[in-house]
């Protein structure tokens, strides 16, 4: 369906329900819109002025006007038919549209046109009706602005909230519920990035090392992870909000296990993988070489010149061979790719940097 600006009689009752104090989520009911766009447009056209600061809110008519404008500097290719003729022409030339803009500025013309706007006019009515998206170097069905925000109320939807999470997840009660996170490098590193999870009842935990931070990676990476645990012992991750998580969806199909997500800027909520992470930092610093870490810093044992990476962030060495809390016969770490059979930790591209947590209630 195409989007429908919001008219006069539509802002005229935004502004009446304001007056009368009531709720923006009621507002947008009422008139059947989205909530975001009722707060977008009292933000983008209520009136404001420093020298009559009683006279600022939120008044119909005034956002109509200011609308009105806006999307009149938007058909700047409408309006100026000269213009549009130049861009036209260009376009079918063979240049893009931000090569139609650069040389505009750069002959310094006092009517210009951003790339933006020229990407607009071609997906708009009037420029599909010239069949204008031909003539593009990458041509798609639709475009979203380069600055626009992604709708991440899709990425992650209300249901997926950790308010909606079972409660005997909340209270450590059942086994098998996780918490995942990723720790970020400095830009030296590359794209490298080590990812932590934390079974929230045992403490159990698991560090890997991924070498892209592209969300298909890392899904793909953490499903092979866990894939070795029983069913019973992977029933659920939750993550906070960043976009690296957005491929949550394949982790249902794939391994069987749900996701949850924190609220924004609440990390808190997942505070055990906050702590796990905290004291990791303390020997995987921002600036660590993570890829010139060796078999003996990665080691699960006491090594002869002192404790290991793993030894030092869990508090004790990891040898055993089952997990008493669990009731499980597995070792409390587990291995791929090629980890040798005595318990080294590979520092190759992809390999896991695990540890257990089976008895430390510290987390």
């Amino acid at each position: 369906m195409a989007h429908k600006e919001l008219n006069l009689r539509e802002r005229r009752v935004i502004e009446d329900m304001l007056n009368a104090k009531i709720p923006i989520r009621e507002i947008a009911a009422q008139i059947g819109r989205h909530v975001s766009t009722i707060y977008r447009d009292i933000k983008r056209n209520r009136y404001a002025d420093n020298d009559l600061p009683e006279l600022n809110g939120y008044y119909g008519v005034v956002a109509q006007r200011a609308a009105v404008q806006r999307r009149a500097r938007r058909r700047k290719l409408v309006r100026l038919v000269g213009l549009q003729k130049a861009v036209i022409k260009q376009l079918k030339e063979g240049w893009s549209p931000e090569q139609i803009a650069g040389r505009l500025l750069f002959e310094g013309r006092r009517v210009r046109v951003s790339h933006e706007t020229i990407y607009a006019y071609v997906y708009s009515p009037d420029g599909q009706s010239k069949e204008l998206a031909r003539y593009l170097p990458n041509r798609r069905k639709k475009r979203r602005p380069h600055h626009s925000r992604r709708p991440r109320g899709l990425v992650f939807p209300p249901d997926r909230s950790i308010h909606e999470r079972p409660d005997y997840v909340d209270t450590r009660e059942t086994f098998g519920e996780w918490e995942g996170d990723l720790m970020i490098f400095e830009r030296a590193q590359g794209k490298r990035n080590v990812a932590s999870l934390i079974e929230r009842k045992t403490r159990f935990a698991v560090l890997f090392r991924n070498n892209d931070r592209s969300t298909t990676h890392l899904m793909d990476k953490l499903m092979t992870v866990m894939e070795p645990l029983p069913q019973t012992a992977r029933k659920s991750i939750t993550f906070d909000r960043g976009i690296e998580f957005r491929n949550w969806r394949k982790l249902k199909p794939g391994i069987g296990t749900e996701a949850w997500f924190c609220d924004p800027q609440a990390p808190w909520q997942k505070g055990s993988v906050e702590n796990l992470n905290k004291r990791a930092r303390r020997y995987l610093p921002r600036d660590a070489p993570v890829a010139a870490l060796s078999n003996r810093d990665m080691k699960s044992d006491l090594p002869p010149a002192g404790p290991s990476l793993m030894t030092r962030v869990c508090g004790f060495a990891l040898c055993y061979r089952k997990c008493p809390r669990l009731g499980l016969d597995f070792p409390p770490f587990y291995y791929t790719d090629g980890l040798d059979a005595s318990g080294n930790f590979m520092s190759a591209a992809g390999t896991l940097f695990p540890i257990a947590l089976c008895g430390l209630s510290s987390l």
